[in-house]
């Protein structure tokens, strides 16, 4: 049976899920107030009364400290400070893509270093690079030969760029394939 592509469930992105007023669910907590001065340690329905007088919430920010600590605040804000946050570290999270490079066991000397020098322009722009060999036919029994042309080029690579290799080179059906990335 066919799922359609819009009945498909989409993955919903979470953030840390922060407990609030009643959802508390401990004896005692350790409360930091509105103005950042520490109250104590005392009971959740203390601590729920205070923020009620004060017309703001009690939200748990760190539930796994012995009591865990709470603080007094405003829910809505505290939530989105936190949204804030959360978009501001993926957007400077750097991103590593895993470029291609195929080889074959029977190209000639212009092709591979047309091939060597756009690997080492991806290795400098800061991408990993994957090194495959595609065997077609008769090539499947020299399945060596595959893999010493995957190891000169990534010594040629080397000799040019520091390398460190991510996945040793490894045969699987009639592929051979390595992953690299440039030190530093």
């Amino acid at each position: 049976m066919r799922i359609h592509y819009r009945r498909r469930n989409k993955p919903v992105v979470q953030g840390l899920v922060y407990r609030a007023n009643q959802r508390i669910r401990v004896p005692e907590v350790r409360v930091i107030d509105d103005e950042g001065e520490m109250l104590g340690v005392m009971t959740t329905e203390k601590a729920l009364h205070i923020a009620k007088e004060r017309e703001l919430d009690l939200i748990e920010v760190s539930p796994k400290a012995n009591p865990p600590v709470c603080r007094i605040m405003d829910y809505g804000a505290f939530k989105y400070q936190k949204d804030k946050e959360m978009r501001s570290q993926k957007a400077n999270a750097k991103k590593v893509e895993v470029k291609g490079i195929r080889l074959s066991v029977k190209m000639g000397e212009h092709d591979r270093n047309v091939r060597l020098q756009k690997a080492l322009s991806f290795l400098k722009a800061g991408q990993k690079l994957k090194i495959e060999l595609m065997l077609r036919g008769r090539e499947k029994a020299h399945g060596d030969l595959a893999i010493q042309r995957i190891r000169d080029f990534i010594a040629e690579l080397e000799a040019q760029n520091p390398l460190s290799i991510e996945q040793e080179v490894k045969r699987q059906a009639g592929n051979v394939s390595a992953i690299v990335a440039s030190k530093g």
